[in-house]
């Protein structure tokens, strides 16, 4: 079974979320968007779009903080079968947060490591 086959996003919590975004946007030039984060569009070699992005956000306290974790990032990786990894890291032992839910964004699934990260698994929906 294959299992990451890239990285969706990177999450992150701060406690002042608006200096972070203004501080990444100002130093790094980061296109933070009015929602908290940017979206970085794939390319290949070339610079040629392949029709993928990674979601790069920051969250301040109290604003939709990563559950069953004390940790303050997220990494979402993408997965081709969300269910399927998520029954073989049970069988594994791996400590699995709830159930996979589906959305318009397709499906996840979570998962701590061994020092208390959630580990976040997408799949994205068909056709992305």
């Amino acid at each position: 079974m294959k299992r990451v086959t890239g990285i969706g996003g990177i999450f992150f919590k701060a406690q002042d979320a608006d200096r972070m975004r203004a501080w990444y946007k100002t130093h790094l030039g980061i296109d933070v968007q009015p929602w908290g984060g940017a979206a970085f569009s794939w390319t290949d070699d070339a610079g040629k779009p392949t029709g993928g992005t990674t979601i790069w956000s920051i969250s301040g306290p109290g604003e939709d903080p990563p559950p069953a974790s004390s940790a303050p990032f997220t990494i979402n990786y993408r997965v081709a079968d969300v269910e399927g990894l998520v029954k073989v890291l049970r069988e594994e032992g791996c400590n699995v947060v709830g159930e996979v839910q589906d959305s318009e964004y397709g499906k996840f699934g979570w998962v701590l490591d061994p020092e208390g990260n959630k580990v976040e698994l997408w799949q994205p929906p068909p056709g992305q």
